[in-house]
């Protein structure tokens, strides 16, 4: 299923990532259940993605971060002395699961703790994009004899 978002491309420019993001999500949805996670939202600017991944260790698990995109791989190793399984109840398949980043999301650490992985997210805005309040009278002083703006057209008001 894709979104025609054209009518948002006749009034704004640089929004091409946007549809990128809507397809992929909606591709993602439709064709990804192994293995189940949840994202939840631990504070103003913090998150937390949990993936239940039983039969996996530190060693088989990759997590990348790549163009806003986390990428959570597992692999387990092939071993041969394996038992025979007579039922499979947990999956112990390969994986590769992929969420996009919103700007500015940074990966804060990531742990396994009894099957469970647990990747802490949280949003860091740089300073220069962060609101900031101009005080008002707060120019900086000016030398003597210095005007305050040559360019500046001064205009008188005459008493009626």
């Amino acid at each position: 299923m894709t979104y025609d978002l054209t009518p948002l491309f006749r009034t704004a420019i640089g929004f091409d990532r946007l549809a990128r993001l809507a397809n992929s999500a909606a591709e993602t949805a439709s064709t990804q259940a192994y293995p189940p996670y949840n994202i939840e939202k631990t504070g103003e600017d913090a998150y937390r993605l949990t993936m239940a991944v039983a039969g996996f260790g530190p060693e088989n698990i990759e997590i990348v971060v790549k163009d806003n995109t986390l990428f959570v791989t597992g692999r387990l190793a092939d071993d041969a002395n394996k038992a025979e399984i007579l039922h499979r109840g947990i999956a112990g398949r390969a994986f590769e699961r992929r969420f996009v980043l919103a700007d500015h999301i940074v990966v804060d650490g990531a742990d396994l703790v009894h099957g469970l992985l647990h990747v802490g997210l949280k949003r860091v805005v740089p300073e220069a994009l962060k609101p900031r309040r101009i005080t008002i009278g707060n120019a900086p002083a000016l030398a003597p004899g210095e005007k305050a703006n040559d360019d500046a057209t001064v205009i008188e008001h005459k008493a009626a």
